[in-house]
């Protein structure tokens, strides 16, 4: 990914609640009355909600020395594999339930007098690289943090592009940052929706899982135009889609930057079947394999509620067969009443990147030995061996899938700020979803 060079209109200056709007004026004034150097973009504004929890906890227990920024880089998986090595738990160096509610645990059980998190706090900063070539007007991060409540501080800043094209002015980016416990950026939830700018497209980045009990994000979803989350940060998919479903039957724009992932593997697995000798063998499949990475499991259901919406499969059954992989077997029915199995398995890998659960490979075939419909798509990291074990690769048509150029979801947002708005296909897809996991009980 290649990032816009920003430069600084005003460095961060720690100012008041009630100082904001005032602040936010002077910002763009210039003294003597001469004519401003930058120009206050008139695009949209966005309120990004960045927790970050599993870093902060991992910190206040010493495990974690990095930047609080919400990147599951390097120190992030070293620091909570060491964290579950001490806990007795499964080392795998990704975040899980267990290992979630254990760090939960220790921290509450701290003393009072434990000192507060001093690693560099970085969150909003990122934000302001990925989307400043999209010139937003306004960004207001609401940053949680962990320990006492001492009210909300509040800084003010602004940064601008570095324009390729000499001459003109400069077009800038307004960016408030709140810090406080989740109970005091709850009390001031009325101020941070009035700070969205009523006559342009107003989003809100939720990076964390979707919280419909939580009287902020509540405030925020009546604010905004659409709202925009990553399951790939859910540490159990399986109990926040039905939660997203709810939003989109009240009328909502969900937008999960998580799908996007899925592009280049939904056009590969259309392309497979372009051609016009197999398109009828299309309708044959019905035994389906979806690896996934471990620690994970949305992207592998979002793909299947793609296939299934797309192909017209009804789902009718479930079971947990378990073992090393996990295996879960859904049942379906296609056409004419045909039975369609597919299997879902999450495969340990040695290294994982930012993104957890990206799949891993893909195996369409079918219980017709007449049937040219025999598909393998895998990941060029990962490669096929799983799903070409037995020789069942020997007919089947293979392509290895290239990662896409950037999968962050700081990209991703810039992408998605360019088109917001209802996503049928995805609706229909999650919805899909939602059936399958009612199987699930």
């Amino acid at each position: 990914m290649t990032t816009t060079p920003l430069v600084t209109l005003q460095r961060p200056k720690d100012i008041s609640l009630d100082e904001i709007e005032a602040e936010l004026k002077a910002i763009w004034r210039t003294p003597g009355g001469e004519a401003p150097a930058a120009t206050r973009a008139a695009t949209f504004s966005m309120v990004v909600y960045a927790p970050e929890e599993f870093q902060q906890l991992l910190a206040l227990l010493g495990y974690y020395s990095g930047p609080i920024d919400g990147v599951h880089g390097p120190l992030t998986r070293e620091a909570i594999t060491k964290a579950q090595g001490s806990f007795g738990l499964p080392v795998t160096g990704r975040l899980d339930v267990k290992t979630l509610e254990r760090l939960r645990q220790e921290v509450a059980g701290l003393p009072a007098e434990t000192p507060s998190i001093t690693n560099p706090d970085l969150r909003g900063t990122q934000v302001s690289e990925a989307i400043a070539a999209q010139n937003p007007c306004r960004i207001i991060t609401l940053c949680p943090t962990l320990g006492p409540d001492q009210g909300v501080t509040v800084q003010v800043s602004a940064y601008c592009p570095i324009q390729k094209v000499s001459g003109g002015n400069l077009i800038c980016c307004e960016y408030i940052t709140l810090r406080g416990t989740k109970a005091a950026l709850n009390r001031v939830g009325e101020l941070v929706a009035s700070l969205l700018i009523p006559d342009l497209p107003r989003f809100v980045w939720w990076k964390a899982t979707p919280n419909p009990e939580h009287e902020l994000f509540q405030q925020l979803i009546q604010a905004c135009h659409c709202i925009v989350m990553d399951s790939s940060y859910f540490v159990a998919p399986e109990t926040e889609f039905p939660k997203i479903q709810n939003l989109i039957d009240s009328g909502t724009y969900v937008a999960d930057l998580n799908w996007h992932r899925l592009v280049v593997w939904q056009e590969l697995t259309a392309a497979a079947f372009d051609p016009p000798d197999r398109r009828a063998a299309l309708w044959e499949v019905d035994r389906v394999t979806l690896d996934f990475e471990k620690g994970n499991s949305a992207q592998a259901f979002m793909f299947l509620g793609w296939l299934a919406s797309r192909l017209g499969w009804e789902p009718t059954g479930y079971q947990f067969q378990g073992g090393p992989y996990d295996l879960k077997h859904f049942y379906f029915r296609g056409r004419q009443g045909r039975e369609i199995e597919v299997e879902l398995a999450a495969i340990p890998t040695a290294t994982s990147g930012e993104v957890l659960g990206d799949l891993v490979g893909l195996r369409l075939s079918s219980t017709n030995p007449q049937a040219d419909c025999a598909t393998i798509l895998c990941s060029e990291t990962s490669g096929c061996m799983r799903l070409e074990a037995g020789g069942s690769a020997q007919s089947a048509r293979t392509e290895q899938v290239a990662a896409t150029a950037d999968e962050r979801a700081e990209f991703l947002l810039s992408q998605q700020l360019q088109r917001w708005g209802q996503d049928v296909l995805y609706e229909e897809s999650l919805g899909v979803v939602n059936q399958i996991l009612l199987k699930m009980g």
